[in-house]
């Protein structure tokens, strides 16, 4: 399987957050944040696979400041680390006032894609070309992060699936 560098998968988005995003005060609400978290790392996920990627956990994220409507919210997304079907993404998140032009970091939050095949099993993940000393930092945090990931795991028994999608026909990413 051919290697890919970090630069390959890299995404930036962003939004303008509206008064539907917000709570009456014009605060944003997190779960809006979390779902544009979300989207820039699955982005990144399929980028470097080519595969339906999912969403296996998120760390934490902390807000570090309020967003609030009007505000433009801009997700950057790379793959840190890469194990043989997952893979972690980090994000950050930054809020830019566009009426003053400042920004501040709002957010970020590490998040765990598994690759899938036509069949929705694990498939092999590009393992990363890492091109500068960040980026074999950010790789060997990662290792590490994953390492504890998979303790913790360890202590917590897997529920059945409640839908089987094994007959599902015509649908295709």
């Amino acid at each position: 399987m051919e290697k890919k560098s970090v630069s390959t998968s890299k995404v930036q988005i962003a939004q303008i957050m509206m008064p539907n995003n917000s709570n009456p005060s014009g605060n944003i609400f997190g779960g809006v944040i979390m779902s544009i978290i979300d989207n820039a790392a699955a982005i990144a996920a399929l980028r470097h696979t080519h595969h339906n990627c999912v969403t296996a956990s998120v760390d934490r994220i902390d807000f570090l400041s309020p967003v609030y409507v009007g505000n433009l919210v801009i997700a950057k997304a790379s793959v840190n680390y890469v194990s043989h079907t997952s893979m972690e993404i980090g994000v950050k998140v930054e809020a830019e006032c566009l009426l003053k032009g400042t920004k501040s970091h709002i957010a970020s939050a590490y998040l765990t894609f598994v690759a899938l095949d036509e069949n929705d099993k694990p498939t092999s993940a590009p393992e990363l070309i890492l091109e500068s000393e960040e980026e074999k930092r950010r790789f060997e945090e990662g290792k590490i992060r994953r390492e504890s990931r998979i303790k913790k795991r360890k202590r917590v028994s897997p529920n059945a699936p409640c839908i089987d999608r094994s007959n599902r026909r015509g649908l295709s990413f």
